[in-house]
Formats: structure tokens, sequence, C-alpha cells
């Protein structure tokens, strides 16, 4: 794969990259205009789709950072954007092009005043993973296996930028007005400064091993902060296959149920016992080993969850709260989907709205056991987001809805539902975690 000698970091660059895909852009949607003449609508749109994903991911892929980290966040969005996209921004998560060799070393040299050979054993200057915001290396010390995490540069430096840049588009997309929509921004800023962090990301990384090692079939690295700092992490090698991958190739429903069950637990552990929760599961930062069990990686995007956010989400978990109009309204407003200043039509509009999608997206949360293999649930959703998605009404309404964190908890979710579907998991236990009722 080619590697790269250098990323746009200042402004003017990675506006200049965005610029050029957008010109790139208009001309894919003129040779649509001119296939809807000798093709049909659906040929010419997919056309169009396919181009547009190979261009806009081509570009992503080189400015890597949170530019190349919103195209993996939107993968696991498959029903929101066209199968293209989703299937073009998959690749963010295991397939980018490195750094090349001398810029590992030059970072080496900028962060420890050493080239990684003075440092370790072995070290291969060759990465074996290159994601949106670092790559990963093997190396040896001492007779241990390691994995070496750098990240690339200018990466912290560009955030900010290039979420200035992506807010007009977002604004557009989700019809976002208000004086109190610079929050949703900030919120997704800050997570994104946290996952450039390592430091940061060290200490939740222990943290989380420390508290979930209790937890069946489950799995973390030892992390070496001797050989880290805030831009490179240093971890055991943990052998393992990337969870889609397992779940690709598995063929026995009983190993299915073990992995998901494990899957399930670690998260509503941390969700219903730490109040503090994993808020990134794709499947790069899963493996599993030979054993079946389940390895946990990666602790960039770790999302806290107050109080006052919790017990209203989950209690509208609770099918009885569901059923009771009163109860119902006090949550939304605690909750931020409805407000004082809506008039009754938009008060109407959204409290129907919300409740079709949480009677739909709680109901693993009310079974005992829930079957993750089930199609229908999935394709349930995919077309309760398509019917929102084309719905005129919503377009006139202020969809600046919701607490801010909104974001990252029904990422956590949407991103598990689709894991555990990508598992099979057929049996698994719901509530042996949930404190709520306690």
């Amino acid at each position: 794969m080619k590697t790269l000698d250098k990323i746009p970091t200042s402004k003017i660059q990675r506006a200049s990259k965005l610029i050029t895909t957008g010109a790139k852009v208009g001309v894919n949607y003129l040779k649509y205009y001119g296939e809807k003449i000798t093709k049909t609508e659906e040929e010419a749109k997919s056309n169009l789709d396919k181009n547009n994903a190979e261009d806009i991911y081509d570009s992503l892929k080189e400015l890597k950072g949170s530019a190349l980290k919103v195209a993996q966040m939107l993968s696991m969005e498959k029903n929101i954007l066209p199968e293209a996209y989703s299937e073009k921004f998959s690749l963010s998560q295991f397939s980018v092009p490195p750094l090349s060799a001398p810029l590992v070393a030059k970072t080496f040299r900028k962060y420890f005043g050493k080239n990684p050979s003075e440092i370790f054993d072995k070290f291969s200057l060759d990465s074996v993973n290159a994601a949106s915001i670092g790559q990963v290396h093997r190396a040896e010390k001492d007779g241990k296996k390691l994995a070496v995490k750098i990240q690339y540069p200018g990466v912290s430096d560009s955030i900010s930028t290039d979420l200035a840049m992506v807010k007009p588009i977002a604004i557009r997309m989700f019809n976002i007005k208000g004086k109190d929509s610079d929050q949703y921004f900030k919120e997704v800023e800050n997570k994104l400064l946290e996952e450039t962090d390592y430091i940061l990301e060290i200490k939740q990384s222990m943290e989380v091993a420390e508290s979930c090692k209790n937890i069946d079939n489950l799995l973390f690295p030892k992390y070496y902060q001797e050989y880290s700092n805030e831009r490179i992490i240093t971890m055991d090698w943990m052998d393992g296959v990337p969870l889609s991958e397992f779940s690709k190739n598995n063929k026995s429903e009983e190993i299915a149920n073990k992995v998901g069950q494990t899957f399930w637990d670690f998260y509503m552990y941390q969700m219903h016992n730490l109040r503090k929760v994993h808020a990134d599961p794709h499947p790069g930062n899963f493996l599993v080993n030979a054993e079946n069990e389940l390895i946990a990686i990666d602790f960039g995007c770790m999302k806290e969850v107050p109080d006052e956010f919790y017990i209203p989400y989950f209690e509208l978990a609770v099918k009885e709260n569901l059923e009771n109009p009163e109860f119902f309204e006090k949550k939304l407003f605690e909750l931020e989907i409805i407000r004082e200043d809506d008039s009754p039509a938009e008060r109407k509009f959204f409290k129907e709205i919300f409740k079709e999608l949480l009677v739909l997206f709680t109901k693993p949360l009310q079974a005992e056991f829930f079957d993750f293999s089930d199609d229908k649930f999935f394709t349930d959703i995919a077309d309760l987001g398509q019917k929102y998605a084309k719905n005129t009404q919503m377009k006139n309404m202020n969809g600046n809805r919701g607490s801010k964190h909104f974001i990252y908890i029904n990422r956590t979710f949407f991103g598990l539902y689709s894991l555990m579907h990508e598992i099979g998991a057929k049996n698994v236990k719901i509530n042996n975690y949930l404190s709520i009722n306690n």
C-alpha cells in the first residue's frame, strides 16, 4: 500500500483538499445528469453514489484525523447513508495509507528524543494497521511482544478547523437551529480532542481493564507507561482477529452466543455500573482470539453518563413508562426532546416520533433474552430511519433536539446493536448488570 510522507495540517492545506474534492463531486453530478438520459434513474444514482463515495473517501484518507474519523463514525450508520458510502467509509476502520518509515522515525525522535530502535529490542517500521487517528506497529522488548500505536502528526491541531468546515453541512443536513446548537458541535470536538490525548487514553484503558476484569471471557492488553507519551502508546500485542472477521467466518451458534454475551455484558457493566462507556463500538476496536475470548484494545473515546441523563434515558426503556402519557412527556422534557417554547404542533409531533422510535429501539432492553440475529428488528430500524429521513414535516421543524449526551450514547447503542447483529448472537441475557431499578 502507498505510504504517506506528510499529512496536510494547516487550515489552508486541508481546506484546499476539500475544495478539490468538491470539484470532483461536481463533475460526478454532471456525469449523473448525462447518464439519466441513457440509463435508468436507479442506475445513474447508483453510479453517482459510487463515484462520490470513492472521491470523498480518497480525500479523507489523506487528511486523516477528525475528517477520517467522521467517515468511520458514518460507516457504522448503515441506515443513514447510501450503501456505496457506508461500504467505502468502512475501509477507514482498517485500510488507509500508513505513514512512511522516515515519518514514523521522525515522530519518535520528536516525542522520545530517540529512534524506535533505541527504545525497543525489535521494531517494525511498517505498520500492521492504519486507521483514522493513528497506526500500529509491532515491537519487542525483553522478550515481550508489543503493539505500539503512533498518532498521525497534526491530528490534534486540525480538529477545530475540520469541524468548522463540516459545521455548515451538518446544520443543513440535520436542520439544526437555535442559539444552543453549538453544544452539539462542542461535544463532538471535545470527544475528538480527548481521543488525541494518549496520556488520557492510557489512564482510561487501565481503569476500564481493572473495573471489568471479572467479566467472563473478556481480556485487555497491559499498558506500558514508560514507553508511552501524549502521542505514542505501547501495550501488549494481543493475538486475535477483528470482530468483523470473526463474525464473517464463525459457523457455530454456541460460539456466537458466547462472544455476543461477553460483548453485551461488557457494555452493560460500563453503562449501568461505571456510568462511563466505551463510545466507539466499531469492529476494529475488538479482537477475538483462538479461545473465542473477546479482547478490547482501544479506549480513546469514553463517554461519561451523568445521572440527569442516565435516569430518564433508561426509565424510558421500561414498557410501562412508555405507555404512561404524563410520565413519558415529563421524561421528554428532562431529556430536552420537547421544550417549553414548543408550539402545540411541535410538541405533538416530537412526542409521536420519539414514542415510535423508543418502542422499537428499546425492545432488547425490555426482554429477558434477545435474539440479535433477527433480521426483522434491524430492518424495522432501517425502515423507521428512512421514514423520518423523508418526512417533509420534519424539515419545517427545529431539528435542534435532545440533550448533547444523546450524540455519543445513541452512537454507542446503534454500534452495539449493529455489532451484536453481525456476531449473530441469538440467546443473549439482557439484564445481568441493570441497576436502574436497584
